[in-house]
């Protein structure tokens, strides 16, 4: 069975950091294209950052400007996302999900989600 479990949310400052981890289970994660997503209240849910399982270079969302990391840790069957320098903007609730193909940056091409972590950031 697919299971994908986040954690690492929390309350941080404004130019704080948060390192988002997600650990896979039933499957490896290293045959699968990668994604963590996010929704705000009342919003889409939208790409954060995305890596294809056959590419290096990651995919982020035109407002992490160079912030946020993706990364994956195959031996682990776990990813992550590094959040520095965060804005009250980016507070939400963050998913990660994986696909077998994941061609797009976009939650309508992932398949598999976790049950999502919140992230608010306020002073």
């Amino acid at each position: 069975q697919v299971h994908l479990a986040e954690s690492g949310g929390g309350l941080v400052q404004p130019g704080g950091s948060l390192r988002l981890s997600c650990v896979a289970s039933g499957f490896y994660l290293e045959y699968f294209s990668i994604g963590w997503f996010r929704q705000a209240p009342g919003g889409e849910r939208e790409g954060v950052a995305c890596l294809h399982k056959d590419e290096d270079m990651p995919t982020y969302g035109d407002f992490v400007k160079g912030r946020f990391t993706i990364s994956r840790d195959n031996a682990e069957n776990t990813l992550s996302l590094q959040m520095n320098n965060l804005e009250p903007e980016d507070t939400a609730v963050y998913y990660c999900a994986a696909d077998p193909l994941g061609y797009v940056c976009s939650s309508k091409f992932f398949g598999s989600w976790g049950q999502g972590t919140q992230v608010t950031v306020s002073s």
